[in-house]
């Protein structure tokens, strides 16, 4: 396997090789253009292609930083306020028309827990280096992450759901859960009797 296959795959993998650091590089240099253009500059939609982010109608407010972007795909009619993050080492999958708030971070990387593993180390031809491994987020349709909501590697949140602000979330979501806390858990469930219909205090 190659060192990207091993990454995308949740293997051990050697982040220093070659085609990931000119890929993580190349990725690193179209957000830095993308955060340095107005709002309306049609070149940012380029740049998004570019980055090679499987994606259609989406609105990245910005700033923006993406790992590689392309290992991210994305729904439709999807929409992230300022400061989003996604180290997408796995495969990062959005569904369509999901709201993200400002300062969402998006984590898959992992790292060894005992130091003696997670400490840098050199090989060989003298490149320093690390052990690293990712695992996969999924975020279905119809999800809104409020401000500040960081989601860890491994996780899945299911459709409709919301993940309350300054939320680290660590473990699955249900589908149609109101979620929320320092671990994330369920609040409740979303119902009917969340409708519009029934804030009598918003009209």
């Amino acid at each position: 396997m190659t060192e990207q296959e091993k990454m995308l795959a949740g293997k051990l993998y050697d982040p220093s090789d070659k085609v990931l650091a000119a890929l993580r590089a190349k990725a690193h240099e179209l957000c830095q253009a993308y955060n340095h253009l107005p709002e309306t500059d049609e070149k940012r939609i380029e740049i998004i292609k570019e980055l090679g982010i499987a994606g259609t109608d989406l609105y990245l407010q910005g700033p923006i930083q993406f790992d590689y972007g392309c290992f991210t795909s994305i729904g439709a009619r999807f929409y992230a306020n300022f400061n989003f993050t996604c180290l997408d080492c796995c495969p990062v999958t959005i569904g369509d028309d999901v709201f993200f708030g400002p300062n969402v971070s998006l984590l898959t990387p992992m790292h060894p827990l005992r130091w003696q593993e997670r400490n840098m180390y050199t090989k060989p031809d003298g490149t320093a280096t690390d052990r690293e491994y990712a695992k996969p987020i999924t975020i279905g349709s119809n999800c809104w992450l409020a401000g500040n909501v960081t989601v860890c590697g491994g996780v899945t949140i299911g459709e409709g759901s919301v993940i309350g602000a300054g939320s680290v979330v660590t473990r699955d979501i249900p589908p149609h859960s109101l979620a929320a806390g320092v671990p994330c858990r369920v609040i409740r469930e979303i119902t009917k009797a969340d409708a519009l219909e029934h804030r009598a205090d918003l009209f």
